[in-house]
């Protein structure tokens, strides 16, 4: 016979779900915060401004077992729903789901989920590297772009059009009186 045991869950923190346990999520720097804010900010307006769908931050999907809050995600607009956005979560995947690295993640840990993103059904996971200021663009196991600090962030296949130096993305605020 299998005893069960009940998980009390810190309700200071943040959790995603995987594979049906709870895990917690880190609480993002002012560094992961401000490159998310970036990307949210030239992203959200290229989507809008080509009425291709919404972009959403630290909004919780459930796929599955899991349920995910990836930094950020696109969903294409022909595959919102009728009723549109859910009061709670999506029961559906993203199309692209954004992860930035925290200083604390183990590659084994970001790659898991970067492949538990396209099992589900994720056509893009983007993975960023504050620390290397790169980007990592997968479509599926064997079809990764890396971009370099001095590169520019292209989706041609899911954004047409859509542009973004990496120097911009990873760029530092600038100071009063500069």
């Amino acid at each position: 016979m299998h005893e069960i045991t009940e998980i009390t869950l810190d309700p200071e923190k943040n959790y995603e779900i995987v594979n049906g346990e709870p895990e917690e999520k880190e609480m993002p720097g002012a560094r992961h915060s401000g490159i998310c804010t970036r990307l949210a900010r030239k992203l959200g307006v290229f989507v809008e401004a080509n009425t291709l769908g919404e972009v959403y931050q630290e909004a919780s999907f459930q796929i599955g077992k899991s349920e995910c809050v990836p930094d950020l995600a696109f969903i294409a607009a022909d595959r919102i729903p009728l009723e549109g956005e859910p009061e709670t979560k999506w029961l559906i995947a993203p199309d692209l789901v954004v992860e930035v690295v925290s200083p604390n993640d183990f590659y084994e840990k970001v790659s898991a989920k970067v492949m538990e993103y396209l099992a589900v059904g994720v056509r893009q996971v983007w993975v960023i590297s504050p620390e290397n200021q790169t980007i990592t663009v997968y479509r599926s196991a064997t079809n990764i772009t890396a971009f370099p600090p001095d590169g520019e962030l292209v989706s041609e296949d899911l954004l047409p059009g859509f542009r973004y130096p990496l120097s911009e993305i990873f760029r530092q605020p600038v100071k009063a009186g500069e």
